[in-house]
């Protein structure tokens, strides 16, 4: 299991570097440490080092505004764990925090650099990925399916399979609702997996030119296991 490493903040630093008017360089060094971890402990959940509830909807609505100006739309996924409650429930939510830790580290091996990973609640994720057409969120949730599904979480002599559902769509600049319908949408696509039989993804149609070709799957499973 990956150590977890720190995310990127999609919020100024409230210290400018460099200042050399300040009179105790020292001191503004130590306020300015003070003031970031401050602001990760708002801005992050403390299970599973992702960012928090609260946070998610205050970058989907940046990224949002975004896509707004510049045209390039913005992918949305949502991921909940499938028969997470039996997990707690049988093994005690001790194990269960250890899930929800695992997959986050396989979240944060999976994303770029300017994506943004969340922890949505409970069980949920979400992860947003800026400048991103659905054809390559679709991929991009379908190759961390596989990847939850083939990283079993050991635990005091047990190994837990794990599996995951996800529902996935973008966000266009022609695009005229708000953070929390943008998420109900995706929940929409979440809820269908669920109940074609879990394990899979979901998504918005395609364009035509953003179609995928049949042996997608098979491409990405192939790529599974050449990283393990």
């Amino acid at each position: 299991m990956n150590d977890k490493q720190p995310i990127k903040d999609i919020q100024n630093d409230p210290f400018p570097a460099g200042d050399d008017n300040c009179p105790n360089l020292s001191e503004a060094e130590r306020l300015r440490e003070e003031v970031k971890q401050l602001s990760a402990m708002v801005r992050t959940d403390e299970l599973t080092g992702l960012f928090n509830y609260r946070y998610f909807y205050q970058a989907l609505g940046l990224e949002m505004e975004r896509t707004r100006r510049s045209g390039q739309s913005v992918c949305l996924i949502m991921c909940d764990l499938d028969h997470f409650k039996d997990i707690n429930d049988v093994h005690g939510h001790e194990v269960g925090n250890l899930v929800l830790s695992h997959v986050a580290d396989l979240v944060r091996k999976t994303i770029r650099r300017l994506d943004i990973p969340c922890r949505y609640g409970g069980e949920e994720f979400a992860i947003i990925l800026p400048d991103t057409k659905l054809r390559h969120g679709v991929r991009f949730a379908n190759r961390l399916r596989l990847l939850v599904e083939n990283s079993p979480v050991k635990s005091g002599g047990m190994i837990l399979r794990i599996q995951a559902s996800f529902g996935v769509d973008i966000y266009k600049r022609s695009g005229n609702f708000t953070e929390r319908e943008f998420v109900e949408s995706v929940d929409y696509f979440l809820y269908q997996a669920k109940s074609e039989g879990r394990n899979r993804v979901c998504h918005a149609p395609y364009a035509k030119k953003d179609e995928v070709p049949v042996d997608e799957t098979d491409a990405l499973i192939g790529e599974i296991d050449k990283d393990e």
